[in-house]
């Protein structure tokens, strides 16, 4: 392993050393798997590929109805 330092808010610190306490692992165990969770989620591919595919799956999809762009909010209610 590398060893690094990092620096955290107060709030952060007690927000990570409470948890760490909860789950019975050291704090550097949660740091390490925020970072896999951040890695994972990004897999690798840099922010102008994804605001690249991102562009091209705009407008790829139809959702069937007549007023979404007015209505979105009133559709997104009822779905969650």
């Amino acid at each position: 392993m590398i060893r690094t330092q990092v620096q955290l808010t107060e709030k952060q610190f007690a927000a990570l050393k409470a948890m760490a306490a909860a789950e019975g692992v050291p704090m550097a165990e949660l740091i390490r798997r925020g970072i896999d969770l951040i890695t994972q989620v990004h897999g690798g591919v840099s922010r102008q590929d994804r605001v690249r595919r991102a562009l091209a799956a705009a407008g790829r999809f139809h959702s069937g109805l007549g007023d979404l762009a007015r209505r979105h909010d009133d559709y997104l209610e009822e779905a969650f």
